[in-house]
């Protein structure tokens, strides 16, 4: 799960469109206290305040139970901590949080609802981006187990939210995939049906209504092969946060080149011109 966030900017001089919106993307910011490793730069990391491996250590917790008491440890001083590291960024400023992808941390603690709180209330637009494999699409009970998780992130979060689905570029089907992009209910019972037993016909009903009642959940592919899917996502998410809205229009003074038969044609008395249409 990723969560895109801008500071609300003045105006910029570029035309708004979508190749001259330039972004000052900053490195991603990870808040994932278990990970050991990033393969990327990063801008500032949750484990310089917390770390799993440490919790664990000290409290004699497990991975899960040590997780949770990291995002609880993180809420607790998130004003400070976030505070701290937000204040070398400005209005241009365009960061990505890298967040961790266990579901509970989404749908049974506060930690991260508070934490888009607080970006919100220091003047940040922000965009939850929920990132979910293309191999779930592969088979309808994984695809539903999925979707309702990222409604999980939807309704709890309350932000603008974009789902996507990722590595497309080796999903090994691709037939049928506008069937997931925005799901239909009736194709995703017949599916279940399909692939479950008799007796989870009302389960399988009961799930796929849940979906029908809210009506969120709609995905985007995403092929990072493919230059056009990643302008898709990303106009997507500049719709979200409303990514140059107040951009200017940027227009060009030039000096037409008249044509001298034209120039004639200007001298032309309104008589004359009448009489030319007529053949006199």
């Amino acid at each position: 799960k990723l969560s895109t966030s801008q500071r609300a900017q003045p105006p910029p001089t570029e035309p708004a469109t979508q190749s001259s919106l330039r972004r000052n993307v900053s490195q991603p910011s990870p808040t994932d206290p278990a990970a050991e490793s990033f393969s990327y730069p990063v801008s500032f990391d949750v484990r310089d305040l917390v770390t799993l491996e440490d919790v664990m250590e000290e409290l004699s917790l497990g991975p899960n139970g040590g997780l949770l008491y990291c995002m609880e440890y993180l809420e607790d001083n998130l004003h400070e901590w976030l505070g701290e590291q937000l204040q070398s960024y400005g209005e241009d400023d365009y960061l990505i949080f890298d967040c961790p992808g266990q579901i509970e941390l989404y749908s049974h603690l506060s930690m991260f609802r508070t934490f888009v709180d607080y970006l919100k209330r220091d003047g940040w637009s922000v965009c939850v981006v929920y990132c979910l494999d293309c191999h779930f699409i592969t088979d309808a009970a994984k695809f539903i187990s999925g979707a309702l998780q990222a409604l999980s992130a939807m309704v709890k979060l309350e932000l603008p939210h974009i789902n996507v689905l990722t590595k497309m570029d080796i999903c090994p089907d691709k037939q049928g995939l506008d069937d997931f992009l925005y799901p239909e209910p009736k194709e995703l019972q017949r599916r279940l049906a399909n692939e479950t037993g008799p007796r989870f016909r009302q389960l399988n009903r009961a799930v796929v209504q849940l979906l029908d009642e809210f009506s969120l959940v709609a995905f985007t592919p995403l092929d990072i092969k493919d230059e056009e899917s990643i302008t898709e996502v990303l106009y997507h998410i500049d719709s979200a946060i409303q990514f140059g809205e107040d951009a200017d229009v940027k227009t060009r003074d030039f000096e037409e080149q008249v044509p001298e038969d034209q120039d004639q044609d200007d001298d032309m008395t309104m008589g004359e011109y009448m009489q030319g249409l007529r053949g006199d």
